[in-house]
C-alpha cells in the first residue's frame, strides 16, 4: 500500500480492492482507483453525452470496498480525502450517510471516525451521479477519477491544507517568510515548531511558537498561528531554476508530539506591470503557454502522474514555459509536476458561473447543463477549496475565476466577479486574478467595461475575433487603457489532424487547417505577442488534443500540437522553431508519399531556427530561404549591426517552396553563418515490413501503480517509417503488467482504448500498460497480420 506517514500522521492511498458496477448493472467488478467508467464501455453516437462529452457513457455508479482498521487507530481522527470524484459524490460508511460533494474537480474530506468498527470489517460505498447530460462542454469522465486517501491524525493536529508559505520580503541575501498554520486546538498548552528544509535535506532555520491554550478553544473549530522565518541566501524558484524547500510542521502537546505536518514551497517574488508585464525575481519572462483539458487520452480522467510528465517534458522541450488548467482545477499531482519541472500555472476555477452557456454550437452538439445550478450554493466552498490546496505550489502565479461566462456582457455581472476576487485575494493575498474573457469587443453586445476594469489582469481569448483586432489585436487598448495589465488567456493554436495533408478542406470543426496555413494563421499573434513588452504572454489553444467537443463520426478534438497519445505533430516544430533558438535544427514536411500524380506542385514548408535553410528533391536544389525572425536593429554606431542581416525573402516566420512531387528523397538543409549546421531527410517509404517498438522504461515498480509507454513504428525494410500504414496492431501481455489505454490519436477511431488491438495511424500506435502488485518477467508481443511482429521484455520489481 501507498503509505505517507511521520511520527504520528499516516496518510494512506486508499485505491486497492474496490468493486464497481453501474447503477442498472446486476454485478459489481474489480477495478482500481483512480477509475474512469466512461473510457470502459466505447462510443456511441447516440450517448447522452453527445459529442461535447465525447459520445461516451455516463449515468450513475456505485463503488463498494470492505476494509479494517486497526485497534491502535482508536481515539485518532481517520477521515477519507478525495483529490476529486466525477460528479455528485454521495458517501456512507457502514449505511450511513456521511456526506456529499457537487463539483468534480475540488478536492473534499470527510471525517468517518465516528461510523468506524475497529473491531470488525467496514463497508465503504460511494455513489456517483454523472446523469445530468449532456453535462459538460467537453469530455469530464465519470466516477472517483483522481486518487483517494484515508488519513489518520491526532484529536490536536494541522488541519489539511493548513499552512500558507509565502515571502513577505526578498532582498539579495535573504527573504522572510510568512507562514500561517491553521490547527484544531489542543486541551492544554501547546507547542507549533516550524522547520526549513532546503532541496539536499538540511535544516536552514527554524522557528518555535507557544500556543497557550485559550477558554473558547474547545468552541474553535481551527486557530492560526503566524510566524516569521529568515532564510539566508535563499535558492530562488523559476522556470530556469525550479528549486524547492520544504517546511515541517510538528505541534507538541503536553511534551508529546502529535502531529507533523509537512509543505513543499518555493521562494520567488512575482509582480506584474503595465509596461514590462510579468516579472520573476526582477526579471522579466514572457509567458508561452498551452491550454491542458484533464483528460489523458485512452485513460480517460483517471490520468496516471506519469502519462502527464511525458506529455509535459514533451511541451517543455518545444519551448513552452507555462499552462493554463483549463477550464477546472486540475490534479494536485499536475501541481506537484509543474513546480519540480519549472512550469508557470494559470489556476482556473470554472467554466461557468450562475449563467448556463449557450452550448450547442460551433464546437458543441447539444445545449447542456453544467455547474451553474450549483454556482450559488458552492461556488464559496469550491473556491475556497482550490486556493487553500494550491496556494503553496510557487508554479502558481494567477488565479482564474473563470472562462467564457456569459456575465462578462450583464450589467450586473461585475458584482459576480468582485466577490470570486475577494474570495481569492483574502484566502491568498499575493496573487493577482483574471477572467478569460472572449466577448471584448464583439458584437453585438461586448464584454462589459466594469467587469474588465473589475479583474487585476484581463485575460482575452482570441483576440483578433472581431472586425479590426484582427490586424491591431491589443494594441487599441494598450491606448486605451494605457494602465491595464494584458495577458492572452486563450488564442488559436497551429492544429489539425496528425498526418493529414489533404489539399482541399473538409469538416467545419474549427480546428481544421490546410497543413500549408496553420501557421500561416497564428503567427501573426504569435509575433505581436513576443515582441510587445505589455502583453504577458498567450496560452494556446491546446497543447494536447482532448476527448469531447467533436462531431459525430469524431470523438476528439484536434487543437493540440501533441495528439491524444502525444505524439508530436508538425506544427509543434513550429512553436520550437520560435521558442528554442539555442540548438539548430531544420524540420520539412509533408512525408514523401503522397497520393498524387508525379509532377504535381505541392506546397512543402520548412519549420526552423537557422538563419537559412535550402530544400532539395532528389538531389536538386530548390534554393536557399530566410524569413525575418526576429529582426534586430542597429547598434549605436550608424550601419553596425551585432550580427549581419541574413538576406530573408518573407515576412512569415517559416518558410516555404511549390515544388513538383517525385517520389524518392526530400531533403532541408539549414545554416549559420553559412555553414551547414543541421538536417532532415524524408525518404519514400516502401510497403510496410515489420512492427518496431520502443518503451520510456524496461522496468517498472511493483506497486500496481506504474505504467509504462510503448511506442509502436510500422517501417518498411529499410527501417522507414511507413507514413500511411493503418496495419490493425494486436497486443498480447504475459507477466505481472495489464493494459490500461490504446491509442493511435485518429479522432474518428471509435475502437474501444481498453482492447487488445487498434488500426495505426500514420504509422503509429500508443500503448499503455500498468504494474501489477507483483514481480516478475512482462512480455509484450505485438504481431500485425503478415508484418514482422515485434517483442519487448520489461521487468516489474
Amino acid at each position: 500500500m501507498y503509505l505517507e506517514q511521520t511520527s504520528c500522521r499516516v496518510r494512506q492511498w486508499f485505491g486497492f480492492d474496490w468493486k464497481f458496477k453501474l447503477e442498472e448493472e446486476n454485478d459489481f467488478r474489480p477495478v482500481q482507483l483512480p477509475h474512469d467508467w466512461s473510457v470502459e464501455y466505447g462510443f456511441d453516437e447516440n450517448a447522452p453525452s453527445y459529442g461535447s462529452g465525447g459520445y461516451v457513457k455516463t449515468g450513475k455508479g456505485v463503488y463498494v470496498k470492505r476494509f479494517t482498521v486497526d485497534p491502535s487507530a482508536k481515539g485518532k481522527k481517520i477521515s477519507l480525502h478525495f483529490d476529486g470524484a466525477y460528479m455528485c459524490a454521495g458517501v456512507f460508511l457502514n449505511g450511513n450517510e456521511i456526506g456529499s460533494h457537487v463539483y468534480g474537480y475540488t478536492p473534499f474530506e470527510m471525517d468517518i471516525t465516528d461510523n468506524l468498527n475497529f473491531n470488525s470489517e467496514n463497508e465503504l460505498v460511494v455513489k456517483i451521479d454523472n446523469s445530468r447530460q449532456p453535462g459538460s462542454r467537453w469530455y469530464s469522465g465519470s466516477g472517483i477519477t483522481r486518487d483517494l486517501w484515508i488519513i489518520s491524525v491526532s484529536p490536536a493536529h494541522i488541519k489539511t491544507f493548513g499552512t500558507f508559505i509565502r515571502a513577505g520580503k526578498i532582498e539579495n541575501d535573504s527573504a522572510v517568510l510568512l507562514i500561517d498554520t491553521d490547527i484544531i486546538p489542543p486541551d492544554g498548552n501547546a507547542q507549533l515548531n516550524t522547520s526549513i528544509f532546503n532541496k539536499d535535506d538540511k535544516l536552514v532555520n527554524e522557528a518555535s511558537f507557544s500556543i497557550i491554550s485559550e477558554a473558547d478553544d474547545s468552541r474553535k473549530a481551527s486557530r492560526i498561528i503566524s510566524q516569521e522565518i529568515e532564510i539566508r541566501s535563499p535558492k530562488l524558484w523559476s522556470n530556469r531554476d525550479p528549486y524547492m524547500y520544504r517546511a515541517e510542521s510538528t505541534l507538541i502537546v503536553n511534551g508529546e508530539t502529535t502531529d507533523v505536518y509537512i509543505t513543499p514551497f518555493g521562494i520567488r517574488k512575482i509582480e506584474f506591470t503595465p509596461d514590462k508585464s510579468f516579472i520573476i525575481n526582477g526579471k522579466q519572462v514572457k509567458l508561452r503557454g498551452v491550454c491542458l483539458h484533464h483528460d489523458g487520452g485512452s485513460v480517460g480522467a483517471a490520468v496516471p502522474l506519469k502519462l502527464w510528465k511525458r506529455r509535459l517534458i514533451r511541451l517543455i522541450e518545444m519551448g513552452i514555459n507555462a499552462v493554463r488548467f483549463s477550464h477546472n482545477p486540475p490534479d494536485p499531482g499536475l501541481l506537484d509536476l509543474c513546480d519540480s519541472l519549472g512550469l508557470y500555472v494559470m489556476d482556473e476555477a470554472f467554466d461557468e458561473w450562475a449563467l448556463l452557456k449557450s452550448k450547442a454550437l460551433g464546437s458543441n452538439t447539444h445545449q447542456s447543463s453544467g455547474y451553474s445550478q450549483w454556482f450559488y450554493e458552492h461556488h464559496e466552498e469550491d473556491l475556497t477549496a482550490m486556493i487553500l490546496r494550491d496556494r503553496n505550489h510557487p508554479s502558481v502565479i494567477i488565479w482564474s475565476i473563470g472562462n467564457e461566462v456569459p456575465e462578462q456582457t450583464q450589467a450586473e455581472g461585475y458584482k459576480t466577479a468582485q466577490k470570486l476576487i475577494d474570495i481569492c485575494h483574502n484566502l491568498d493575498p499575493t496573487r493577482l486574478c483574471t477572467q478569460a474573457n472572449d466577448q471584448i469587443c464583439a458584437e453585438p453586445k461586448a464584454a462589459a467595461e466594469a467587469f474588465l476594469n473589475t479583474l487585476d489582469i484581463v485575460g482575452y481569448n482570441y483576440t483578433g475575433r472581431w472586425r479590426s483586432r484582427a490586424e491591431t489585436l491589443y494594441e487599441s487598448d494598450k491606448r486605451s487603457y494605457p494602465g491595464r495589465l494584458i495577458i492572452g488567456a486563450e488564442n488559436t493554436c497551429a492544429a489539425g489532424r496528425r498526418g493529414d495533408y489533404s489539399l482541399k478542406t473538409e469538416g467545419t470543426m474549427f480546428w481544421h487547417s490546410l497543413y500549408y496555413t496553420a501557421a500561416a494563421r497564428v503567427q501573426k499573434l504569435l509575433r505581436f505577442t513576443e515582441t510587445h513588452d505589455y502583453v504577458a504572454g498567450d496560452f494556446m489553444w491546446t497543447g494536447v488534443d482532448y476527448l469531447g467537443e467533436a462531431h459525430w463520426p469524431n470523438r476528439s478534438a484536434c487543437c493540440g500540437v501533441l495528439d491524444t497519445c502525444g505524439f508530436p505533430k508538425d506544427h509543434y516544430y513550429f512553436y520550437k522553431s520560435i521558442w528554442r533558438r539555442e540548438e539548430p535544427f531544420v524540420y520539412i514536411f509533408p512525408h514523401w508519399n503522397m497520393d498524387l500524380a508525379q509532377g504535381t506542385v505541392i506546397p512543402v514548408l520548412c519549420y526552423t531556427n537557422c538563419e537559412q535553410a535550402e530544400v532539395f528533391i532528389n538531389g536538386k536544389s530548390y534554393g536557399k530561404k530566410a524569413y525575418s525572425y526576429p529582426l534586430y536593429g542597429m547598434t549605436e554606431i550608424y550601419g553596425h549591426f551585432d550580427k549581419p542581416p541574413v538576406p530573408y525573402n518573407t515576412d512569415d516566420m517559416f518558410l516555404g517552396w511549390d515544388v513538383p512531387y517525385n517520389p524518392g528523397t526530400i531533403e532541408a538543409r539549414g545554416f549559420n553563418d553559412g555553414k551547414e549546421v543541421s538536417s532532415h531527410v524524408i525518404k519514400t517509404a516502401g510497403a510496410p515490413k515489420r512492427l518496431s517498438a520502443s518503451t520510456d522504461t524496461r522496468q517498472l515498480s511493483c506497486d500496481g501503480r506504474d505504467i509504462a509507454h510503448i511506442e509502436v513504428q510500422i517501417k518498411d525494410d529499410e527501417n522507414n517509417l511507413c507514413p500511411n500504414a493503418d496495419n490493425r496492431i494486436y497486443v498480447n501481455i504475459e507477466g505481472p503488467a495489464q493494459l490500461i489505454g490504446i491509442d493511435n490519436g485518429k479522432p474518428d477511431c471509435m475502437d474501444s482504448f481498453k482492447g487488445n488491438s487498434m488500426e495505426a495511424m500514420a504509422g503509429l500506435l500508443l500503448i499503455i500498460i500498468r504494474s501489477k502488485r507483483e514481480a516478475g518477467e512482462i512480455k509484450i508481443k505485438l504481431s500485425a497480420g503478415n508484418l514482422e511482429s515485434c517483442d519487448l521484455l520489461l521487468r516489474s520489481q
